[in-house]
């Protein structure tokens, strides 16, 4: 698996963790949920400032995204 799904895969749990919905998640880390959806796919190659919005929106420390 790349890394871009394994990162999909491990938002997604993350996000399944805090009961959010991809819409509710999105509007939370102030990204279109279409986009969410992309990244939790693994399609999307996301920035520096996407990661931090997702992990303040998931209330975790950027590397916490990245451990397995």
């Amino acid at each position: 698996m790349d890394i871009k799904k394994k990162f999909g895969v491990k938002i997604r749990s993350l996000r399944l963790k805090t009961g959010l919905s991809q819409e509710s998640f999105g509007n939370k880390a102030k990204l279109h949920r279409t986009y969410i959806g992309n990244i939790e796919r693994g399609e999307k190659n996301i920035t520096l400032e996407n990661i931090q919005k997702l992990a303040i929106a998931l209330e975790v420390e950027i590397k916490d995204l990245f451990e397995e």
